[in-house]
């Protein structure tokens, strides 16, 4: 290399705008370094958060499970025995809810995204759906009082409760599958069409099988969420006690979300019900996980055998 041609380098090196490409490559390095730190740590203390508050109602209703515990009704002014109707009642409501709200949700979905016409009345029905999610769920306890309990004479009973918390967490699945349903290839259609095939066998055959994982998702909120309400239930469903167990959709029944509300606002027994407090709440934790542990199992296969 020449003598001039070094010089020529050297120049290029330290002449400002060589300089000012250098810095602002620092400048971008280190923004998006801080970036990824923020996300870091946010994602940190969401664990740690998490973790803490699990740990917390771990360590104190822990002690309180036992057979007995899971297997036995109330007693003694529900500051001993056990929670297995309220248990039971929390499934009955949730399996309840989800067998209401998954079909209709699935069907609302496949119209939006299949067939209706793209224009203001589908953005005013999507912009609906979402407004519903964010409805304070108290609105739909009363909701579900002035329809199913009182106008439709149904009565405080599971069949009102499970409807409530259908329609509670119907725009959650709505929204998750009309998403999977659009996150199918449009060639998958297009095929399916091109031999021949009608377009709502298309639709139930070729989409809605590859868009499962995805509706799995929704429910998966829906479970969540239809299991740990309280106002809802309060209104429509949940009695204050009952020992004995649920004969048909008619009847009343405890809740686990109801039942540590009652415990929690016990007056005079708060203290000697903290034990069952914890230990009911830890149940239904467990309850929530354990549904949506098996939904995610079954996305997972379901996943695996995709083919794109």
């Amino acid at each position: 290399m020449s003598t001039i041609q070094m010089i020529s380098e050297e120049e290029v090196i330290r002449s400002p705008s060589h300089r000012k490409a250098i810095s602002n490559m620092k400048w971008r390095y280190l923004k998006q370094n801080l970036f990824l730190g923020v996300v870091r740590l946010s994602a940190l203390i969401i664990a740690v958060s998490l973790g803490g508050f699990l740990f917390y109602i771990f360590v104190n209703g822990i002690g309180a499970i036992s057979w007995d515990f899971l297997t036995l009704p109330p007693r003694d002014s529900m500051t001993k025995g056990g929670i297995m109707p309220a248990i039971l009642g929390t499934f009955y409501l949730t399996t309840g809810a989800i067998i209401i709200a998954l079909p209709l949700g699935v069907l609302s979905a496949v119209y939006l995204s299949e067939y209706a016409k793209q224009g203001p009345v589908v953005r005013i029905i999507r912009i609906g759906v979402n407004c519903l999610a964010g409805v304070p769920s108290i609105v739909f306890g009363l909701f579900g009082l002035g329809l199913f309990v009182v106008f439709l004479q149904f009565g405080s009973c599971i069949l009102s409760g499970a409807l409530t918390l259908g329609f509670l967490i119907l725009p959650t699945i709505i929204g998750a599958s009309e998403e999977a349903l659009k996150a199918v290839p449009q060639t998958f259609r297009e095929a399916s069409l091109a031999l021949g095939v009608s377009r709502w066998q298309t639709i139930f055959r070729i989409v809605l099988p590859n868009a499962l994982p995805g509706i799995l998702t929704g429910s998966i909120l829906g479970v969540g969420r239809a299991a740990g309400e309280t106002a809802p239930i309060m209104f429509t469903a949940a009695a204050f006690f009952t020992a004995k167990l649920p004969a048909s959709i008619f009847d009343e029944v405890m809740a686990l979300p109801y039942h540590i509300y009652v415990l929690a606002t016990a007056g005079t027994h708060i203290e000697q019900t903290r034990p069952i407090q914890y230990g009911t709440a830890l149940v239904l934790i467990a309850l929530v996980l354990g549904i949506d542990l098996i939904a995610i199992i079954i996305r997972s296969y379901m996943r695996k055998k995709k083919g794109w």
